[in-house]
């Protein structure tokens, strides 16, 4: 049976919470940096291939599943009519399939072992002052694009100045006795990214998302046929979230960015 028939759309796999807030640390950068070494050029991922990895990272799909997946592509590609003639592996796009196969392994292998206890090392973990100021920076920049916005979009302009507001906020929560929990800050962030995004597709102007759906059409040409068309939506809405965040300097409010 094919990755796309195991696992259509990425389901997510069950994690704990530990698990959770251990992949919270690098997730994007490592996979990045193994492609582009396996790619052999240190040259910066395209939007398409954020859009796949953040797709991935909401799916819960492990950091070791994914590179995994990128060996075996990169094996396939090889031995293909392109790989042999010298060609470089382009997208992340490619690693698709390998990526859900060995996903689907990984929690087929999971199924049949017991529970496992895992801690994180006080290394491993967010200090009170790394939440603060990361919540603090994307309060401030939050008020500059609100700034931006105020002579042409009064009311988007008031959507992201009250966004800010609240994560300022939500420092009280950092600040509070006891352990600061990394999951119940992640949902809160997760809502005012997902009622933000909101504001931002509402807001934008038809030219701007035109422009961005263009955009996105052209990345995403090359990779349709090997997708379904739930990935393929998954990774349109992901797509057009990050060039709207871009394209109005917001920033992304979840604690994947912290690091």
């Amino acid at each position: 049976m094919s990755a796309r028939g195991k696992i259509a759309g990425w389901r997510p796999v069950r994690m704990t919470g530990v698990e959770r807030t251990l992949n919270y640390f690098n997730y994007y950068t490592e996979i990045e940096e193994y492609f582009l070494k396996k790619r052999g050029a240190h040259l910066l991922v395209s939007p398409l291939d954020w859009a796949i990895l953040e797709t991935w990272q909401k799916a819960g799909i492990s950091v070791a599943a994914v590179l995994r997946g990128i060996d075996r592509a990169f094996e396939s590609w090889q031995r293909s009519r392109r790989g042999a003639a010298g060609r470089a592996m382009k997208s992340l796009a490619y690693c698709v399939d390998a990526v859900l196969d060995a996903a689907e392994e990984e929690k087929e292998t999971a199924a049949g072992t017991g529970p496992t206890v895992r801690k994180a090392a006080a290394s491993e973990t967010f200090s009170r002052e790394e939440l603060r100021g990361y919540f603090q920076k994307n309060a401030e920049k939050l008020e500059r694009a609100a700034a931006k916005l105020s002579s042409g979009s009064g009311e988007l302009a008031t959507r992201v100045s009250e966004t800010g507001k609240r994560l300022e906020e939500m420092l009280t929560l950092v600040e509070a006795p006891g352990e600061v929990d990394l999951e119940d800050l992640e949902r809160r962030l997760t809502v005012l990214e997902e009622k933000l995004t909101a504001a931002l597709t509402a807001g934008a102007s038809e030219e701007v998302l035109l422009e961005a759906r263009r955009e996105m059409d052209r990345q995403l040409a090359p990779y349709r046929r090997k997708m379904t068309a739930e990935q393929i939506a998954q990774l349109e809405r992901q797509y057009l979230q990050k060039r709207l965040f871009e394209m109005y300097e917001v920033p992304r409010l979840s604690l994947f960015y912290l690091s």
